[in-house]
């Protein structure tokens, strides 16, 4: 039998569950003109409200919507990330009413816009960079994704990172923020745990910390898993050209994250990453989609 998943919390966001053992699918739409992957694609309102029906065509679960770029660049202004992201959520979620809408972002202002206009999720990318942000979680009864990222601030891409025990110290910072999130009123079943790989991480880090991802599996706590065409992905396989070369290297990291039970996959490529979770399931229930071979 397939190994099992370690029991754990259940992850509810908008009327869905998500047990242990299940993973959602969380499909990513920047709006950001300098995205690293999609280079402003959805910054048209009409583009990215097509993007997330092809979405969910494809098997998303969820929808993840930021507004400012993860790593260095040109500052983006409070009011201008509001302008890029509240309105399309209140769009989005006028459109589909049952549907997860995460927000990434580390800013408690744009969060609580965002939660206003119908987010479920708050996805804080930069571990409680700005301490209000759980608090703005928990007045909205909204879920909360706490990251590691070694103490760096937002959008930051630090020199000769050091840690004596990477592991434990991602799993220890997360069992604190954890901990400083429900006692700020988050609900226990709506907290994910993060560890950021390429964030406050080298290359090296990003791997060890991805290879281990049953750690933190087994902490109870669900687990995003957010690599999704990384750096680090392109580093270990030696790639320098396109960031399409990276989907492979990308799937096969989620699949070996979903097999040891993460809650979550954050994902730019929603169809492909789909079949992983479909293939993955397979494997662990004996039960396909489609059985006809060898049947009569």
């Amino acid at each position: 039998m397939p190994r099992l998943v370690p029991r754990g919390r259940d992850l509810r966001l908008r009327g869905r569950t998500f047990a242990p053992g299940e993973t959602g699918l969380l499909a990513i739409i920047n709006r950001t003109p300098d995205s690293f992957y999609d280079a402003g694609r959805y910054l048209d309102d009409e583009v990215a409200i097509s993007a997330i029906a092809s979405a969910l065509t494809d098997g998303a679960d969820a929808v993840d919507i930021g507004g400012v770029k993860a790593g260095p660049g040109p500052e983006v202004s409070t009011a201008e990330e509001l302008r890029r992201v509240v309105p399309f959520i209140a769009a989005i979620r006028a459109t589909y009413p049952d549907l997860v809408i995460s927000v990434d972002t580390w800013r408690a202002k744009v969060a609580d816009a965002a939660c206003d206009a119908g987010a479920d999720l708050i996805n804080d990318a930069w571990a409680g960079h700005d301490p209000e942000l759980a608090a703005v979680a928990a007045a909205h009864r909204a879920g909360y994704v706490c990251a590691h990222t070694g103490g760096h601030p937002p959008r930051s891409d630090p020199h000769r990172v050091r840690y004596d025990d990477l592991v434990s110290a991602v799993i220890a910072d997360l069992l604190r923020q954890a901990d400083a999130a429900m006692a700020a009123g988050v609900r226990e079943d709506g907290l994910l745990i993060d560890a950021a790989q390429d964030f406050g991480k080298n290359t090296y880090h990003s791997l060890q910390v991805t290879g281990q991802v049953s750690a933190l599996v087994e902490t109870g706590w669900p687990v995003l898993l957010a690599v999704s065409n990384k750096k680090f992905i392109a580093e270990t396989l030696g790639l320098d050209g396109p960031k399409s070369e990276r989907v492979t290297g990308t799937l096969a990291t989620t699949a070996v994250g979903i097999w040891e039970g993460v809650r979550m996959v954050r994902a730019h490529d929603v169809a492909q990453t789909r079949q992983v979770l479909d293939m993955v399931a397979g494997l662990r229930t004996g039960i396909p989609a489609l059985a006809r071979r060898a049947l009569a």
